[in-house]
């Protein structure tokens, strides 16, 4: 007990260092001043926790193991001492980056290729969902970064002739915890055992599972753990509800809260695939500016649909998990639990979308009479009795007859689409899979539904 103890208050000893640390600046850190110029044209003003803690020990050539939240700048802490490295010995396929997603992956590069846009970097993004022959061109060329998911290297590293990472120097791993529950175990063996064991590891997870615990071992060499944060939280400035409702009300009161919270930006989270877009195609048939994203769509209409919630031309968007980690949309107002997750550990990644950066944002967990158990272990994991999101039920009820007819649209429309689907496996034209599907667009509302009092 004593022990325990002692470690807690070591643990805390820590997290106070980190804090008083927290006023350095990149060039503290150690970081080339080329770098610090770019972090600055970033708007990087300072090193975030876990880059304060682990940047120092990358730039020593030490294995870092980073545990640290969503949000919390992992990349940077492993993108700066890579291209640091890669300054000091410029080397081509110099550093493996493997991820979860595809959009993390796209995201990943988008930061490498920012911070070294100044020193020439070349980054390959190799994931499924895009044409292998282009990939293997891009590969050909010897880039400086793969950012890569396991699957699709593998494909590339036992099918493109004089592809190969010999040479190899850092292996990054992120959202480790996640590259591991997707079963990605096989192919992350087969990698390790076709680069070099004399190279540089960074490991970052969100949490520390026992499989986590084995692939360190397997893949690190006396690593440093940098933990920013100890226990599963939520940020402080994040407004946290529950709505209580009866299943079969689920839309209603979604269209209320849409309704209420007018003017901000919305991610709704949904279990499937199939839900995401008949969601999407419901609010699209009351004039919401909806967007889905989900692992159905092909990828470039994955990444159509972020950009347009990124650059602010659609409000809502409507996802599977897919985009609960690792993603950066920097403005979402307001995280809607659609669907409770499964997984309450889900629940920290998905309002994790929300509240970044210092801002201050709401989440609002729908809770049907199926799900009070899983409500009640997202409650004992945050640690914390969640408020109810207050609502006029005899307002919500008013939308009801709209948003049945809604319901009614948007399961034909996903009839056609799917009859469509069969006949063209894909129709190149449509702009996603949502937008322009069936003609049936706006009967219902004609417009966006009035917001029908101020807060």
């Amino acid at each position: 007990m004593a022990a325990a103890e002692e470690h807690d208050s070591s643990t805390e000893a820590v997290q106070t260092a980190a804090e008083e640390e927290e006023a350095k600046t990149f060039k503290d850190l150690g970081v080339t001043d080329v770098l610090c110029e770019a972090c600055d044209q970033l708007g990087w003003a300072k090193p975030t926790k876990i880059q304060i803690e682990a940047i120092p020990l990358a730039l020593q050539g030490r294995d870092i193991i980073g545990l640290a939240e969503t949000g919390s700048g992992k990349t940077g802490a492993f993108a700066l001492p890579i291209l640091n490295a890669l300054l000091e010995t410029p080397q081509r396929l110099f550093a493996l980056v493997l991820t979860p997603t595809r959009e993390l992956a796209f995201q990943i590069s988008e930061q490498f290729e920012a911070l070294g846009s100044s020193i020439g970097v070349q980054c390959a993004v190799i994931v499924g969902g895009i044409d292998s022959m282009s990939q293997s061109l891009a590969l050909a060329k010897k880039p400086h970064i793969v950012i890569a998911t396991p699957g699709r290297l593998i494909d590339h590293l036992e099918n493109t002739k004089g592809f190969n990472l010999r040479a190899l120097k850092y292996l990054v791993m992120d959202e480790a915890d996640r590259i591991l529950n997707m079963d990605f175990e096989t192919e992350v063996d087969k990698i390790l055992k076709v680069i070099p064991r004399d190279r540089k590891t960074f490991l970052f997870s969100a949490t520390m599972t026992k499989k986590v615990q084995k692939l360190q071992r397997a893949a690190l060499k006396n690593p440093v753990k940098c933990a920013v944060s100890s226990k599963y939280q939520t940020v402080e400035k994040l407004q946290q509800y529950y709505l209580f409702i009866p299943s079969k009300f689920k839309d209603t009161y979604l269209v209320y809260i849409l309704n209420e919270l007018a003017g901000n930006s919305f991610m709704i989270f949904c279990s499937t695939c199939n839900n995401t877009q008949r969601t999407a195609l419901l609010l699209r048939n009351l004039g919401f500016t909806a967007i889905p994203l989900h692992g159905q769509m092909s990828q470039s209409k994955r990444l159509g649909s972020l950009n347009k919630f990124k650059a602010k031309a659609r409000s809502i968007l409507l996802a599977t998990d897919v985009a609960s980690r690792g993603l950066d949309i920097p403005h979402v107002d307001v995280v809607v639990n659609f669907d409770i997750p499964t997984h309450s550990k889900d629940y920290i990644h998905r309002v994790g979308r929300t509240a970044r950066a210092g801002r201050s944002g709401k989440a609002i967990t729908f809770v049907t009479q199926y799900d009070v158990e899983l409500f009640q272990r997202i409650e004992h994991l945050i640690g914390k009795k969640l408020p109810v999101f207050p609502t006029q039920d005899e307002e919500v009820m008013m939308l009801t007859e709209r948003v049945n007819e809604a319901q009614r649209f948007a399961r034909m429309e996903l009839r056609e689409h799917g009859e469509k689907k069969k006949r063209k496996r894909e129709d190149a034209g449509d702009d996603d899979d949502t937008e322009g599907a069936m003609g049936v667009r706006n009967k219902v509302a004609g417009g966006k539904m009035k917001k029908r009092k101020g807060r």
